[in-house]
């Protein structure tokens, strides 16, 4: 079994990198500052479908995609991390930076009001994160495609 990418996750999102184990993709909302990782493992829907190794590394890029959020959307006032899979039951971590005041502020950012997609402007914004990834010391991300 290869790994595929849920259709919903492709159509709501824009590819950045792919990492040693995940594909790093920019959801296409322009209210929130929000990054999706998708490990590359077949049949993968929980955290606990993952060996210990990819486990680790999970979280390396996880914490990579939080420091890039903080470094290219500053200022993000707080990071929610988390893997719902209520939607799309394909194992994928969000990584969302947040501010005070926005779109959904305090609640939570998965399903608060219309997505506002970037429009023209998603793949030149992958573009500028992948590169901003590339420059990151010790990044987990670091292949761009």
């Amino acid at each position: 079994m290869n790994f595929r990418l849920d259709p919903r996750l492709e159509s709501e999102s824009v590819f950045v990198a792919d990492g040693p184990l995940s594909q790093l993709r920019l959801v296409d909302d322009a209210r929130f500052p929000w990054l999706v990782l998708v490990p590359r493992v077949a049949g993968a829907v929980e955290w606990i479908d993952l060996d210990g190794a990819a486990q680790r590394l999970l979280l390396a890029e996880i914490n990579q995609a939080g420091v890039l959020l903080r470094q290219h959307f500053a200022p993000v006032d707080k990071l929610n991390i988390g893997a719902l899979g209520n939607v799309v039951r394909q194992l994928h971590v969000h990584v969302v930076g947040r501010r005070e005041g926005d779109a959904a502020w305090p609640g939570p950012a998965w399903g608060a009001g219309l997505r506002r997609p970037y429009g023209g402007e998603a793949p030149a914004l992958a573009s500028r994160l992948a590169r901003a990834l590339a420059d990151l010391p010790g990044t987990a991300l670091p292949r761009t495609g």
